[in-house]
């Protein structure tokens, strides 16, 4: 195979960013190789009925903040900056539509728990002809699980162990080429990480937040000092959260 970038995509409400979705990332990034990971807040997320607590400007600013000095991580706005809802299948195509990806391998990066609802995603079964995706275990839910809930796609999983430092490039062109010479019509792989990552929700950091109690360990400590200079979550605040940062008020 050609070496081509390998990029990953970490989207989600992320209200807040926390310490679960940076492991993800990283798990994904270790197990796969890749030469970079976007994170990405989403705009109005499809599957939730309410909107995010924080605004899409505080969201983007913790997610800057989490993933700085984290190497190969980077925020993206892609999905801040698309009206209507955030459907993974529409970020892909507008991802894919990007120069600087159009000869990448792109690599949707997600919990094991939500992948378990792919079925039931915006253009199912098309949004999996986008994008490889990775799937890293939840605390609750072990990935190699999604075998069988899921059996329709077995066929393209692939079981990734992720490890402590970047897997070498060439044995995932190993991998990638064995997959590509399984499946005859050249279908994208669904790789399964088995990964330990901590057992962090955004619903118990918000409601943490909100009864005054600790978060400590659970966020980046950046990310708290961000919530707390704007007293985003917190409901004895006597103003609303800004929908702006400094200088936008």
């Amino acid at each position: 195979m050609n070496a081509r970038a390998r990029i990953g995509l970490l989207g989600g409400t992320l209200d807040p960013i926390h310490v679960g979705h940076l492991a993800t990332a990283e798990a994904a990034r270790n197990a796969l190789g890749l030469d970079r990971v976007y994170v990405l807040p989403s705009h109005v997320p499809p599957h939730r009925t309410q909107r995010p607590v924080a605004s899409g400007y505080h969201r983007f600013a913790m997610t800057a903040l989490a993933i700085d000095g984290l190497d190969a991580l980077e925020a993206s706005d892609i999905e801040l900056c698309a009206p209507g809802p955030s459907f993974t299948a529409d970020t892909l195509t507008r991802f894919r539509e990007r120069a600087a990806a159009q000869d990448s391998q792109i690599f949707f990066i997600g919990g094991a728990d939500a992948f378990a609802e792919i079925e039931t995603w915006h253009r199912y079964p098309e949004v999996l002809d986008l994008a490889n995706f990775a799937v890293v275990s939840r605390p609750q839910l072990p990935v190699e699980s999604l075998r069988t809930a899921l059996p329709e796609l077995a066929p393209r999983m692939i079981s990734v162990t992720a490890n402590r430092e970047p897997r070498p490039f060439g044995s995932l062109r190993v991998a990638l080429s064995h997959v590509e010479g399984r499946i005859a019509n050249r279908e994208h792989a669904i790789f399964l990480i088995d990964a330990k990552t901590p057992d962090v929700s955004s619903t118990e950091v918000r409601r943490r937040l909100a009864a005054g109690e600790s978060v400590t360990g659970m966020i980046p400590d950046a990310v708290e000092r961000h919530i707390r200079q704007h007293r985003l979550y917190s409901k004895h605040s006597d103003r609303p959260a800004a929908d702006h940062l400094h200088g936008q008020d």
